[in-house]
C-alpha cells in the first residue's frame, strides 16, 4: 500500500472515529468563554464534529468528490451500527453487581435512539452539501483559493446541520422550543470559528503533502 492509500485510510478513520464519538457524548453541555468576548453554551458532542468536515475537505482536495461521498456514506454506516449495538446494550439487563447499573446506562444513552436519527439525516444533508459546495468553488475558481472553498463549504453546511438536528430534537422533545435559537447561535458561532480556525490547518496539510499526494483536478468527476 503506497502513502496515498495509507493517508486516505487515515483520514476517513479519523473521520468516522469523529462523528461516532459526536453521538456518543452529545448529552453532556458545557460553557466556554474565549477571551472573554462571547459566552458559548454547546454540548461536548460538538467538540469533534468540525474535525469532519475538515477532513472531507482534505479528502475532497487530495481524493476527488466520488472518495469524499464514499467517506460519507461509511460514516453513516458507522453511525448505524453503533446506534444498533447501544440499542441492543441499552435493553440488556444488567447484573445486580454490575458498575454502571440500567438507570445509570438509560440516563446516558437512553435518548441514543432519537439522538442518531436526527445527527444522521442533519449530518446526510449537511455532508453532502459540503462536498458539492467544495467541488463547485474548485471547479469555478480553477483549482484557486483553496480558503475559498474550505470556509465556503464548511460554513454552509455547518448551518445546515446545526438547524436540522436541532429541529428535529426539538421536534422530539429531546430540547426545549425555547432553547433553539440560543443553542442554534451558539453551535453555528462555534462552528464558523472552527471552520476559520481549520483553513491554516489545511493549508499546512496540503504544504507538508506536495509531492507526495497529487492533488486531484479541480474538473475531475
Amino acid at each position: 500500500m503506497n502513502f496515498k492509500d495509507r493517508f486516505y485510510l487515515i483520514l476517513a478513520g479519523i473521520f468516522i472515529a469523529s462523528l461516532v464519538s459526536c453521538n456518543l457524548i452529545f448529552q453532556k453541555f458545557f460553557t466556554w468563554t474565549p477571551f472573554g468576548i462571547y459566552t458559548f453554551e454547546i454540548s461536548v458532542g460538538i467538540l469533534p464534529y468540525p474535525i469532519t468536515f475538515l477532513a472531507t475537505d482534505l479528502i475532497s482536495e487530495l481524493y476527488g468528490k466520488k472518495k469524499a461521498d464514499q467517506v460519507v456514506i461509511s460514516g453513516l454506516i458507522a453511525s448505524v451500527f453503533v446506534m444498533i449495538i447501544v440499542l441492543i446494550a441499552n435493553a440488556a439487563p444488567s447484573t445486580v453487581w454490575s458498575p454502571v447499573g440500567d438507570d445509570l446506562f438509560q440516563k446516558v444513552f437512553g435518548l441514543q435512539g432519537m439522538a442518531v436519527f436526527a445527527s444522521m439525516i442533519a449530518y446526510l444533508s449537511a455532508q453532502f452539501i459540503d462536498v458539492r459546495i467544495f467541488h463547485f468553488w474548485k471547479k469555478l475558481t480553477k483549482g484557486k483559493h483553496l480558503w475559498l472553498r474550505n470556509n465556503g463549504s464548511t460554513i454552509i453546511s455547518q448551518f445546515v446541520d446545526t438547524a436540522a438536528v436541532l429541529i428535529l430534537l426539538c421536534s422530539a422533545g429531546v430540547i426545549e422550543w425555547d432553547r433553539f435559537w440560543l443553542l442554534l447561535e451558539n453551535g453555528f458561532l462555534f462552528k464558523v470559528l472552527v471552520a476559520l480556525i481549520d483553513t491554516p490547518v489545511i493549508y499546512g496539510v496540503i504544504y507538508a503533502l506536495k509531492g507526495k499526494i497529487d492533488i486531484a483536478h479541480y474538473d475531475e468527476g
